[in-house]
């Protein structure tokens, strides 16, 4: 074999190609479909897995994670930082956080079961064998009925959520207003963007005016 053949040979075997094609036309990167800047399909995908009305306006952390399992570009992650840091919505839902507060304003006058409803953590609860340490207490205003739902204080907020729809939102509907104090979970970005979607207004209890959420206080 001449020593240029040889050369060419062992450098081949150095070289991982970068991407291959399958029988369709479509380019994979690391068993990843590889999207293209010019054809359009990387702000099709970015826009459907964050404003789609089932994505319900993920971080972008969470974003990437969740498309890099299924596609790969070039700078896809600071790509999908730059396309959630212009959206409105996140953008609206942040300044309403932050706010200044107002005057203390009465709670509106319930007329149906389950339509107003205010929720609240016990946390420090003694661990029972399956893990959990926390009670999340949901009240209606209306009835004053309640559920109370074992959690774990390390549940994230989309466990939360899971368990939000399967037992109020299913059993009672999608109710007119939430209230609740102001919890680092129900400040989420996560948790206003689905109340956003299900058209659901959250008030926030105020500060040393326990009144405001008195419905789940008194139940506590």
């Amino acid at each position: 074999m001449e020593k240029k053949n040889v050369k060419a040979e062992n450098l081949g075997r150095l070289i991982k190609p970068i991407f291959e094609i399958h029988p369709d036309g479509t380019r994979y990167h690391d068993k990843r479909i590889w999207l293209l800047k010019f054809d359009g399909l990387r702000d099709l995908i970015m826009h459907e897995s964050h404003k789609s009305k089932y994505s319900i306006h993920p971080g972008s952390d969470k974003m990437y994670k969740d498309l890099k399992q299924l596609y790969w570009w070039s700078n896809m992650k600071a790509e999908i930082a730059t396309y959630v840091s212009k959206c409105l919505t996140c953008a609206r839902v942040k300044a309403e956080h932050q706010r200044p507060s107002g005057l203390l304003q009465q709670p509106e006058i319930t007329v149906w079961k389950w339509e107003r409803i205010t929720m609240d953590f016990i946390i420090g609860l003694p661990r029972t064998p399956s893990g959990y340490d926390s009670i999340w207490v949901i009240v209606d205003r209306l009835t004053k009925s309640a559920h109370f739902l074992p959690v774990k204080t390390m549940d994230s907020m989309e466990k939360l959520t899971q368990l939000y729809l399967k037992e109020v939102v299913c059993r009672h509907g999608v109710p007119i207003s939430i209230i609740s104090d102001i919890d680092s979970k129900f400040m989420s970005r996560f948790w206003w963007s689905l109340q956003e979607a299900l058209g659901t207004r959250l008030d926030m209890s105020t500060a040393y005016h326990p009144k405001t959420n008195g419905q789940s206080e008194r139940i506590i």
